[in-house]
């Protein structure tokens, strides 16, 4: 594996953003994590509301994710608090101590953790990291089929860890060719465009087991930051893909996947969750065929590019913003912005067409 550093992709090891951190039905008790590379604590509060603070107790560093054997600490969860299983300091959900059961005086500034906001949307926790302390400067992208009755929703598939920068998997973004070798797509068109916080590629085409020029998938898939992608497809079924990855260490990604279709009944048939399982099972295959690759490829840290591969140059300018300091996005942006094309491969028809 290779890390950021070598990369050269900025002065942060870890980049700013909305990340998947878990599944939002996993969140029973306290939960120990390893994200950003740092060890986090996640609970829920007594009101329901999700917490992720860092691990460590300012007082002498205890794990507020250990498990505690004394019955009369059972109880660590008051409100949206949390107390240290070492010495029962409190916590509140803005990571500040507010209570320690043996002292009177004022409690130190000092006497804090780092809190990370949190949101729960699509049945998954998402927390905001940013090495510079700021509020979120985007918001989680919107999928409103997750609420739409007439969609089948889904639980999300746990892949594990890869062994591969995050970068690794943003490239996927621009690489046109990678489709008929990979996933076995005749690709009738394919576009790149980038715009601020969003990387969007448009594609469509038909799959090497049909019948020459007969069908096509059409494809619509979106980066919202660095480590969440929805990708909408149009067919025989609409469906929406939802792949997030989270870096864990540097060089280390957590992925997780879910995929939902449109069904034709409401309330849903069987018909309509057995479809959505089928096209949820097609969507995995596919993109964890890219994994194969990802698990033994060496870093790419520079590619030896053709002009006909697909935009990883416009790609990795729009990456970069996300490890470097905020003030510096809108210079990564306005290099990276644009609809971009593949040379020998056609754009869009809607692009075409505005030509």
């Amino acid at each position: 594996m290779a890390t950021t550093a070598e990369y050269g992709l900025g002065e942060f090891t870890f980049p700013r953003g909305w990340f998947m951190i878990a599944p939002a039905a996993t969140l029973t008790g306290i939960q120990s994590l390893r994200m950003f590379g740092r060890e986090l604590v996640l609970y829920r509060g007594s009101t329901g509301r999700p917490v992720l603070l860092d691990a460590y107790c300012p007082h002498m560093q205890a794990h507020l994710g250990a498990e505690q054997t004394s019955t009369s600490g059972a109880h660590r969860i008051e409100g949206d608090s949390i107390r240290c299983p070492y010495h029962s300091w409190r916590f509140g959900p803005d990571g500040r101590c507010d209570h320690i059961p043996y002292f009177s005086g004022t409690i130190p500034d000092a006497a804090k953790l780092h809190a990370y906001p949190v949101e729960e949307r699509l049945g998954c926790l998402f927390a905001w990291h940013d090495p510079e302390g700021g509020a979120p400067d985007y918001a989680l992208p919107a999928v409103p089929e997750w609420d739409d009755p007439a969609w089948v929703q889904c639980e999300f598939d746990d892949l594990g860890t890869l062994p591969v920068h995050p970068q690794e998997i943003a490239d996927n973004i621009a690489d046109t060719r990678h489709f008929g070798p990979i996933h076995g797509t005749r690709l009738a068109y394919f576009d790149d465009e980038f715009d601020g916080v969003t990387a969007r590629q448009r594609s469509g085409g038909g799959h090497e087991t049909m019948a020459a020029n007969t069908g096509i998938l059409e494809s619509d898939a979106a980066y919202t930051g660095p480590g969440i992608l929805i990708a909408r497809y149009s067919g025989e079924t609409d469906a929406v893909q939802m792949i997030m990855h989270t870096p864990k260490v540097d060089g280390v990604t957590q992925v997780w996947h879910g995929l939902i279709t449109r069904a034709h009944n409401v309330p849903h048939a069987e018909a309509d969750r057995a479809l959505q399982k089928q096209y949820h099972d097609l969507a995995l295959t596919s993109f964890t065929q890219d994994f194969a690759i990802w698990r033994t490829k060496g870093p790419a840290l520079n590619i030896l590019q053709l002009a006909t591969d697909g935009p990883f140059h416009r790609a990795r300018l729009w990456y970069k913003q996300f490890y470097n300091p905020r003030a510096r996005a809108a210079e990564f942006q306005a290099r990276a912005n644009g609809l971009h094309r593949t040379r020998e491969m056609p754009a869009h028809p809607s692009a075409v067409a505005a030509e």
